[in-house]
């Protein structure tokens, strides 16, 4: 047997009260209340909370519009719908605008009572879902929980706190996998004003140029070929709320001024129309490129880039803040081990002295895919060395940099260093056969190695 709902019928008729309690009650999945006025009905919700509501207007007493109006004021997620009769459809109009979901018109028949009755809790449901997605979305993005520790990340935390609240544009510079997209999304919802609406990204990269500005702006019908109905754009989607442009430097000129008419009038038109379109969207934008260079040389337009970079924040590259790997590493193994069912707890010391030496080029996105390659391949309760992906293994390799000057033995170190450093990353950094590649013994490969700050991988 499936879930049973509860239903509360109002009304003063005690014969239209019967025939609802006789239609639910035949389907076996609702569970019926009643009450013969408004009074009686805030009486029973202070002791029941239904899942439905079916409210006649004209009553004795409180009538069904001022009962609605408290039963929105006091719990407003029960979903009301009306029941009204011919000569009161205005007031059921009127109902709708002060919330109700719905509303049925005597006489109605007894297969319009159980449609609306089911559109009306499944509608709620959705509404409870939703909102409980928004929830979890605004609690997964917010400050307290982006990692970072390093003063880098901290200053970047200081400059987002001051623009939070405000409508002020902000341009999000950083190199690709630094969390430009993390850091507009928790902007967005920290926001008191805009976090109860939409979050809209979009990659510019990601489309031609033919079809960004359809997808950024909308399209009327017949616009071009393949525009067989009116499309809503990214912009419209955004009322509200925020969208975000991510890679901007990709943005075509004619794109370009559209945006800029948007950041200016607040309103557009979309392709193949006339008719204006008011939006109220809060403008984040993002980018790897240098955009000054951009606009010197004559592919971003200046008034644009002004505009969009009014509260510019640069995001740093991993290898500028490296003491925040171990708390990244380590929240990425407990979101990873949880997803393969793996019990995967720790990180070894040899592993995070080579995710240490490593400069990341990747940023963070990289180490994510490292750590969720080093969850699947553990053997064990920890990620090994052995368990991360080769070129983060890879101790690199460098050109021996030595100048005139230098002495024999300075030439000699650096010659020894280098010939260690091939030697381990041949070996994939097992001191074993690095030792008997090279002819000498364990204690003298790790003893050189830390004398040259080469990571070791037992």
């Amino acid at each position: 047997m499936g879930k049973v709902y509860r239903v509360l019928i109002v009304d003063d008729d005690k014969n239209i009260r019967r025939m609802i309690e006789i239609n639910l009650r035949r389907e076996k999945e609702y569970e019926v209340l009643m009450a013969a006025n408004g009074e009686a009905c805030l009486r029973v919700l202070t002791e029941e909370i239904p899942d439905l509501v079916l409210l006649d207007i004209q009553m004795p007493g409180i009538d069904g519009i001022e009962t609605l109006k408290r039963i929105r004021e006091e719990y407003p997620k029960i979903p009301v719908v009306m029941i009204s009769a011919h000569g009161t459809i205005e007031t059921a109009v009127q109902a709708m605008k002060l919330g109700a979901y719905d509303f049925l018109t005597k006489p109605f028949s007894a297969e319009r009572l159980l449609v609306t009755v089911k559109n009306a809790i499944k509608n709620s449901a959705l509404q409870e879902e939703v909102d409980r997605l928004r929830l979890e979305l605004q609690e997964r993005y917010q400050f307290k929980n982006i990692i970072g520790q390093s003063g880098p990340m901290q200053e970047v935390f200081k400059a987002v706190s001051k623009v939070i609240d405000s409508n002020v544009t902000v341009l999000l510079q950083g190199e690709s996998g630094t969390g430009k997209e993390l850091i507009a999304r928790a902007i967005h919802f920290e926001s008191a004003k805009r976090k109860n609406k939409p979050f809209i990204a979009v990659n510019c990269s990601a489309l031609p140029e033919s079809l960004l500005e359809s997808e950024l702006f909308g399209h009327e019908k017949g616009a071009f070929t393949g525009a067989v109905a009116r499309r809503i754009g990214k912009f419209e989607q955004a009322h509200g709320g925020t969208i975000f442009l991510d890679e901007i430097g990709e943005m075509s000129p004619a794109t370009q001024v559209k945006v800029l008419r948007v950041l200016q009038e607040r309103e557009f038109e979309r392709v193949g129309g006339n008719e204006l379109v008011k939006v109220d969207v809060r403008i984040l934008s993002a980018t790897n490129k240098d955009i000054e260079e951009e606009v010197k040389k004559g592919q971003f337009r200046e008034d644009l880039y002004y505009r969009l970079s009014v509260f510019p924040i640069k995001i740093p590259p991993l290898r500028e803040r490296k003491e925040d790997i171990p708390l990244l590493a380590q929240y990425f193994l407990g979101k990873y081990a949880q997803r393969e069912g793996k019990e995967v707890h720790s990180i070894s010391s040899e592993a995070l002295e080579v995710m240490m030496a490593y400069n990341w080029p990747g940023n963070v996105r990289e180490l994510e895919n490292a750590i969720e390659r080093g969850v699947v391949l553990a053997s064990g309760d920890e990620i090994a060395a052995k368990d991360l992906p080769p070129n983060v293994r890879s101790i690199g390799e460098k050109k021996i940099v030595v100048n005139t000057s230098s002495t024999l033995n300075t030439w000699i170190e650096k010659l020894e260093e280098e010939a260690l450093r091939k030697a381990l990353l041949e070996c994939e950094g097992n001191i074993s056969l690095t030792a008997r590649k090279l002819g000498i013994g364990r204690a003298t490969i790790y003893r050189k190695a830390k004398k040259y700050g080469l990571p070791i991988v037992r």
